[in-house]
Parts: C-alpha cells; sequence; structure tokens
C-alpha cells in the first residue's frame, strides 16, 4: 500500500480544530488516507492531531516574526529529510503557503495544493525547477486567476463531512463570523453591519501572533465591540457546529479572492444562509437569494442580515451535500495519488 507524507504551513496544527482551511484540509485527507488502508505520515506542529502519524515540529512561542518563520521552516525541511530516510515514501503532498522552503530534494513526487491566491505565493514557487514537482487549486476560480504558464494540474474542490453539520438546533437571533481575524478577512466590516442593522454578533477565531494581525485587531476589531458585537475567540469543532447551526447567517466579509470557504460550506450545511462579498469563489459558493446574499459593502450586508431569515435552510443543506461533498473530494485526492505514483501520462496541466 503506497505511503503519503503530507506536510503542514509550519506555523499552524491541523486536527479537527484547526483554524485555517488548508490544515482542515490535511486533517480530512489524512483520514481519508488512514481508512483506504494506505499508511500516512504527517509533518506539522506540535500539538497536532493526526489519524495517521504524526512527526511534530515545535511550536514558536511569543511573536511571528521572519526570524522565527524561517526558523520553523528550517525544522519542516530537516523533518521531512528524516521522514524520507526513514520511510519509503511514495509521494509527498505539501498545504504551506511557503512550501518551496523546504521542499524535499529532486526523488519522490510532490504535489503541492496551492490553498491562496496567485500573489501570495513566491514567482519561484510556482514555476518549480524541481522534477516530478505537480501544483494544483482548491476551486476553478482560483484556477482561473493563476497566470497561464504556471503548470497546473486541474483543481479538487474543497469538501466537507456535511452530515456532521446537520444538528438541529434552535435558531437564535446572532449573525456569526468565524476564522483567522486579520486584515483580508475583513470582519471589522462585518461588525460595522451589525451595529447597522441593530442585531448581535458572534466573531469566533483565532488572532495569530504577527504584528500586522495582532495591530488589526487592537485597532479594528476591539473598538467595534460591544454587549452585543463579542469576540470570543477560538472555538472547538463541536461548538462551532452548533454555533453554526444556531445563527441567523454567517458573515463573509472577505476583501481578498476566496479560492474556498470551509467556513460557508459548513454553514450551508447548517442550514444557515451565508451573506458574502463576492470575491473569487464565494460567488461560486453563495447562490444569491436561495443560500444566501452577495453583497457589495456593509450597508447591503446589515439589510441581508434581516432578510436572511426569509431563506430556506433546507436549500442551504442541499446544496452543501450535492456540491460539497467530503467523499468526493477525498476520492478524487486518493485517485490523483495513484496516478502520480504510477507517472500516469495523464497528468498534464489542465
Amino acid at each position: 500500500m503506497p505511503t503519503i507524507l503530507s506536510v503542514s504551513y509550519p506555523l499552524a496544527c491541523v486536527g479537527p480544530d484547526a483554524v485555517g482551511g488548508a490544515e482542515q484540509v490535511l486533517t480530512l485527507l489524512d483520514a481519508a488516507i488512514v481508512r483506504a488502508g494506505w499508511e500516512s505520515i504527517v509533518v506539522a506542529g506540535q500539538g497536532s492531531f493526526t489519524h495517521g502519524t504524526l512527526v511534530a515540529t515545535p511550536m514558536p512561542v511569543g511573536p511571528l516574526t521572519e526570524a522565527v518563520r524561517r526558523a520553523a521552516q528550517e525544522r519542516h525541511r530537516e523533518a521531512i529529510v528524516r521522514v524520507l530516510r526513514e520511510h519509503n515514501v511514495d509521494l509527498v503532498h505539501m498545504h504551506g503557503v511557503d512550501f518551496d522552503r523546504y521542499l524535499p530534494p529532486a526523488g519522490v513526487p510532490v504535489l503541492a495544493t496551492l490553498h491562496l491566491p496567485p500573489s501570495f505565493y513566491a514567482p519561484a514557487a510556482l514555476r518549480p525547477a524541481r522534477p516530478r514537482t505537480y501544483l494544483h487549486c482548491v476551486s476553478r476560480s482560483q484556477h482561473a486567476a493563476f497566470p497561464p504558464d504556471v503548470p497546473l494540474l486541474p483543481p479538487i474542490e474543497n469538501g466537507i463531512p456535511a452530515e456532521a453539520f446537520g444538528a438541529r438546533v434552535r435558531k437564535r437571533g446572532f449573525a456569526l463570523a468565524l476564522g483567522r481575524i486579520c486584515p483580508e478577512k475583513g470582519y471589522h466590516l462585518a461588525l460595522e453591519a451589525a451595529h447597522r442593522a441593530g442585531l448581535p454578533l458572534l466573531l469566533a477565531g483565532a488572532v495569530f501572533r504577527y504584528a500586522a494581525h495582532e495591530r488589526y485587531f487592537r485597532e479594528e476589531i476591539t473598538p467595534r465591540l460591544d454587549s452585543l458585537r463579542r469576540f470570543i475567540g477560538p472555538v472547538s469543532l463541536h461548538r462551532k457546529r452548533r454555533l453554526l447551526a444556531a445563527a441567523r447567517c454567517l458573515l463573509v466579509p472577505s476583501l481578498v479572492p476566496e479560492t474556498s470557504s470551509l467556513a460557508a460550506i459548513e454553514a450551508l450545511a447548517s442550514g444557515t444562509p451565508v451573506i458574502a462579498f463576492p470575491a473569487g469563489a464565494l460567488a461560486d459558493i453563495v447562490e444569491h437569494g436561495v443560500t444566501g446574499f452577495l453583497v457589495n459593502d456593509q450597508h447591503e450586508m446589515a439589510a441581508a442580515m434581516h432578510a436572511a431569515e426569509s431563506l430556506d435552510p433546507e436549500r442551504c443543506r442541499a446544496a452543501a451535500r450535492t456540491r460539497y461533498s467530503a467523499e468526493r473530494t477525498q476520492r478524487e485526492y486518493l485517485e490523483r495519488y495513484e496516478r502520480i505514483i504510477a507517472g500516469s501520462a495523464a497528468l498534464s496541466p489542465a
């Protein structure tokens, strides 16, 4: 049976309570690899939870400076080399935005999933000189945004275990925003919309120790909080499911093109409509007037928060089940692994 080495972003943990989409996708695939009877090895930060064998690298304590990032990348590189020396790995699957900084030596094939917009990657990372190094995206809209000379395999759309988000709980009056607290996510606009709508908002997520993220939280988020608009910090998977099911709507005011949005898909699976800016893949995920609303600013978002109660939760659940199943995502990845390992001639840029 094949052995797959999955490699996370060095400054984030993986597991069911992971905040980032890349880490959640890695967790989903680690489970699928083990379930298929293959061997799964995961290089990820200490404190991660995996179904396969975890090779943990130390997680930094304190501010996340460039020096800290470089040190974490080097520890990841050393761990990868050690795993390749001690195990007969058939394929390395990399998920970090900085994967080019710790690519293994030539030999074993590498698949890098690009979870972020093109501008987030170093130009050299998108045109790898290393042999048998394959790149792909997580949505059609993201794929289309890359320059035509970047050699991409066809995208594999993200999916979720929709049945895990089907809890039937009483809807409460609050809106929800959920994810990493950083400038590009635009959560200050969600707070402004909630103020304009006169509705409560819960903002859940982690503030990572980057200077820009901490400054954004201090200057843009904290002043907009009050007794009705509250920051509740990171939440467990169990609590996230209950919050998504109970919310009147999920707000996704992203200021950059989203390559996917697991939070939006999870909200739909919970029967909760999504109100989002039409940024990247969000325009594909949200069916305007059916599973949510696509809005252009916080003024339209505030109005849509009231209109969300008119939408049918069952239409939301059906959209998540039919379009974004975890089983489809896992199957397509396992098939891609097999083709790469076999050196299939079918592997060519889309």
